[in-house]
């Protein structure tokens, strides 16, 4: 069953910077590239006017929906009673309780908020370890940054912690005049693989941290943020084959593991 939903007015979706996908035939490529099958287990965040939902629900076994503007209720909730197997959670998807969602979900499928997409891609990858692959809208600048290879100018803590864990494709760009209201900047179709675990929680402040002054080398930046000292982090970075004064940038996801693991033997008594 597709209706052609396209969205809630625009006022609503500004406000909560939502853009609504207008592209039923962009819809059905979601769909597509997500490869789903009656086993499946979908999580959709942003569920919007249900456009995607439509075609998600009857595609899996079960589909859990996060909106977080009530104001659509009558679209999700009629939708909802016409198909089976729809979980509708209000609420912030960066609040919101992953561990609870049951069945736990294997894919994400969604046209995620652009304001949360960097930190809820992060988040799932993290917290629901039963998710192997997602297939998602992202801003163009997201979706380069998450692709993105140490030494380059988009290259950052984003792309260290979603390449820890997954293999990144980028399946194609999306012009704005796909989209209600049009936004003023591209967009592009992503595909995720899960490879391995998220990064731990130290491991992920760890890159945070080494990043926040990208512009100074990592040692002088980690010195910044922790107020410590230069040469545990210069020694480890020797350690690992880097020099001393190595950027951030140069290091790959899987060094930025043997450097934690150098640091945390340092800080041993």
């Amino acid at each position: 069953m597709v209706s052609g939903r396209t969205g809630p007015p625009e006022r609503s979706s500004r406000r909560l910077g939502q853009n609504f996908l207008a592209d039923p035939n962009l819809l059905d490529a979601i769909v597509r590239e997500a490869a789903l099958t009656q086993e499946d287990v979908v999580l959709e965040v942003g569920g919007g006017g249900g456009a995607l939902t439509e075609r998600l629900a009857p595609a899996v076994r079960w589909l859990h929906v996060i909106e977080i503007d009530k104001r659509l209720r009558n679209e999700l909730e009629s939708l909802a009673e016409e198909v089976d197997g729809i979980d509708l959670v209000w609420g912030d998807a960066m609040k919101v309780d992953l561990g609870r969602l049951a069945p736990a979900p294997n894919k994400v499928v969604a046209n995620l908020p652009y304001s949360i997409a960097t930190p809820l891609l992060i988040r799932t990858i993290a917290e629901l370890p039963s998710v192997q692959s997602w297939v998602v809208m992202v801003q163009r600048e997201i979706a380069d940054r998450l692709r993105a290879e140490p030494g380059t100018r988009e290259y950052g803590s984003p792309s260290v912690l979603v390449q820890f864990a997954c293999e990144v494709t980028m399946l194609r760009t999306v012009d704005p005049a796909v989209f209600v209201p049009r936004p003023r900047v591209g967009s592009a179709l992503v595909r995720l693989r899960r490879t391995g675990p998220g990064a731990s929680e130290d491991l992920a402040a760890l890159v945070r941290l080494a990043f926040a002054h990208r512009r100074k080398s990592m040692a002088r930046s980690l010195e910044l943020a922790r107020a410590g000292s230069l040469e545990p982090a210069r020694a480890a970075l020797e350690s690992i084959g880097k020099p001393p004064d190595a950027r951030a940038e140069t290091l790959s996801p899987e060094e930025f593991e043997r450097f934690a693991t150098a640091m945390a033997e340092r800080a041993e008594p």
